[in-house]
């Protein structure tokens, strides 16, 4: 009755639907992303601080190759150490949007004996990976800063601008990562092919370096890629510490949208015989 019911919604009422579902188990994703903190590093020393000293080392690692090269192409920013806060105002929302996009591609295979078992709404899966990747987020946003003060730079004219950022890259994240989500439950190479992708998407984003060493003709096609737009916002407000260009912003927000109805539209075809393939 409950498949029937959610296979013949419109989006508008499907999203309603699911809306009120989620909300009736908030108590269950609430302490569903406690419960995933404290496992993920429930024997570690360290904790917690694992997801950040990863990021935090790759920006140690490009920072000490690049640095020499890569910190002239910023004359704007008076610190000498004005490359490695580029990377981290990058790796900051990189890091954000991939631990996401990544983790919602395979959230309801992870998840498969669990849906099987329970009875809950489906999407309470990816928001779960949401409330995961934004804690360890807040935790990276924290050290960064530390960082950032410990090389006297610290941005906080702009900052108010960050709200609207971090939203607009879990937009992003969740719809991509929850449209081939679905499609990965019945194609599970999707999944496969997303990884390497993630990893050349990285490298086609201006994090490592700026897009002005890019030539002139191919920077429409920089453009082309959503995260490109979105990682400048970062750098704006973390580096330069102004407003983000919000005509560079309108496109991201564009693909955004259109992902998330292409989620919600293939959620919609797909929700009653995802667990029985599952």
């Amino acid at each position: 009755m409950q498949r029937h019911k959610l296979c013949t919604l419109s989006l508008g009422g499907l999203m309603l639907h699911l809306l009120k579902a989620v909300w009736a188990y908030r108590y269950f994703i609430v302490s569903s992303i406690k419960t995933e903190f404290r496992s993920r590093f429930a024997r570690s020393k360290l904790g917690g601080l694992w997801m950040v000293l990863h990021p935090l080392a790759l920006v140690l690692i490009y920072a000490l190759i690049l640095s020499q090269i890569m910190t002239a192409k910023l004359p704007s920013v008076a610190s000498q150490y004005a490359y490695p806060i580029y990377i981290l105002a990058g790796m900051v929302g990189w890091t954000l949007f991939s631990e996401i996009m990544s983790r919602s591609v395979t959230v309801f295979i992870d998840n498969g004996n669990l849906l099987k078992k329970m009875a809950f709404p489906k999407l309470a899966l990816p928001l779960i990976v949401v409330g995961g990747s934004f804690v360890n987020f807040i935790m990276l946003f924290v050290v960064m800063f530390v960082v950032f003060a410990l090389l006297g730079h610290l941005p906080y004219h702009s900052l108010h601008w960050m709200p609207l950022l971090v939203l607009l890259t879990i937009g992003l994240a969740v719809g991509i990562g929850l449209f081939f989500g679905v499609l990965n439950v019945f194609m599970r190479d999707v999944g496969q092919v997303l990884t390497v992708i993630l990893q050349f998407w990285f490298w086609l984003t201006p994090i490592v370096y700026m897009p002005s060493i890019i030539p002139e003709k191919y920077h429409g096609l920089l453009m082309l890629n959503p995260m490109t737009g979105v990682v400048l916002g970062y750098q704006n407000v973390l580096l330069y510490d102004k407003a983000p260009d919000l005509t560079v912003l309108v496109y991201p927000s564009v693909v955004m949208l259109v992902f998330l109805l292409l989620a919600l539209f293939v959620f919609k075809k797909a929700n009653g015989e995802m667990t029985d393939v599952l």
